[in-house]
């Protein structure tokens, strides 16, 4: 959401990061609370809801509201993932994502930061109903390709993400980028 966000920090102003980073807490929340009460609604409906709340929240001016969405759908990787990814491919790791995101949203981000040609699957939530961090999610990669759980590295700059994976049993890394 970050990039998102920055993209727009001249119309924002200085509380562009806050508002970033409430927006993504936000959908977040929407995403564990209608796991937990069974009600699912798909990620890119979250999206516009926790939009519209942090915008509320923030009062910043609905007009903004599509740009906002139309960025998000071409959310930018940290500069060094291209490279990692193309150095683990090259090393005959299977890589996959496994996402909240709806797969139209996946496929689009994917090819917006030119990654089409290093992943083997993208994995969504969908496919199951439920978001992370319930097991059902980290499960899908071990069924579809017939492995033992401790044959999945996860990584995730998220620690509520990390923690779900682990849980599963998966060995994760957490990614932090330097401050």
């Amino acid at each position: 959401m970050n990039s998102a966000a920055e993209k727009c920090k001249d119309k924002i102003g200085d509380k562009w990061e806050k508002f970033s980073n409430y927006w993504r807490t936000t959908q977040l929340e929407y995403t564990w609370l209608r796991s937990l009460m069974g009600r699912h609604k798909d990620f890119w409906e979250i999206t516009e809801d926790s939009l519209e709340k942090s915008m509320e929240n923030f009062k910043i001016s609905h007009s903004m509201k599509d740009e906002l969405l139309d960025l998000y759908k071409s959310l930018s990787t940290f500069e060094e993932v291209p490279e990692t990814l193309k150095i683990l491919k090259e090393k005959n790791y299977k890589l996959a994502i496994l996402s909240n995101g709806t797969p139209h949203l996946l496929n689009k981000l994917v090819r917006s930061n030119k990654l089409e040609n290093l992943f083997d699957d993208l994995f969504s939530i969908e496919e199951v109903g439920i978001y992370k961090p319930d097991s059902k999610v980290y499960a899908m990669p071990t069924k579809k390709y017939n492995i033992k759980v401790n044959e999945v590295a996860f990584l995730s700059a998220n620690t509520w993400d990390v923690s779900g994976g682990g849980n599963y049993g998966e060995n994760f890394l957490f990614l932090q980028k330097a401050l």
